[in-house]
């Protein structure tokens, strides 16, 4: 069965979806998580409406591509006018599976770890901060926006009352993999590492680790180019 099998368009032209049976391909995954970003972000910025071509000058994907991924699962948008913002967010959260709200554990309540904390990067997306971590007496107890910082020890029990699906790891790299060892052992499958430390963990295991400096090279390639 194909994932357009699972996944189709209804008479109106919205989606209808059935259990799938398969994972997305990584590329057609990552390639739909980013235009789920830049669509978050023009929502925010007001826009109704928006186009392959605009998509493709923020994401710098080939518009064709664009078409292509989105004709996949369904007819999306009118010739002419464009995708509807609200719904093609609604419509590739489906697909992701990323629909509803997920818990998020972070560790370190740093200068990092508090500009997580305060920052609506998770929760444009249906990810919910709701424990922060630590090992320093003098930042446990305080608050971080509208949590308080909690002592290390606690987050076991803590990952299993809120039901937190990923663990984002603000610490130092010295500290990074001892922690990524507890959340395996808590149940966490899903890890988002902010520190240079390489984590080993189970094959079952994911760990997207976030580079500024990768980041700029990947941008200075395209540049240079």
């Amino acid at each position: 069965m194909s994932l357009r099998d699972d996944i189709f368009a209804s008479a109106d032209g919205e989606l209808e979806s059935k259990p799938l049976s398969d994972r997305l391909s990584l590329g057609v995954a990552a390639r739909l998580s980013r235009y789920l970003q830049v669509l978050t972000q023009a929502r925010k910025m007001g826009k109704d409406t928006i186009s392959s071509q605009e998509l493709s000058d923020y994401t710098h994907i080939n518009s064709t591509q664009i078409r292509r991924d989105l004709s996949g699962f369904g007819k999306f948008g009118k010739r002419g006018v464009g995708y509807n913002v609200d719904s093609l967010v609604s419509q590739i959260r489906k697909i992701l599976r990323t629909s509803g709200q997920h818990n998020i554990a972070l560790f370190g309540a740093g200068n990092l770890g508090q500009a997580i904390a305060s920052s609506d990067i998770f929760a444009d997306h249906g990810f919910r901060v709701v424990a922060i971590f630590d090992v320093d007496s003098k930042r446990i107890g305080k608050k971080v926006g509208s949590l308080v910082v909690r002592p290390y020890e606690s987050m076991r029990e803590v990952i299993e009352e809120e039901g937190i699906v990923v663990g984002v790891l603000a610490v130092p790299a010295s500290a990074a993999q001892q922690a990524a060892n507890d959340l395996v052992e808590a149940g966490v499958r899903i890890i988002f590492n902010y520190s240079d430390s390489l984590l080993q963990v189970p094959p079952d295991v994911t760990v997207h680790t976030s580079s500024p400096a990768v980041d700029l090279l990947y941008a200075l390639y395209f540049y240079l180019t």
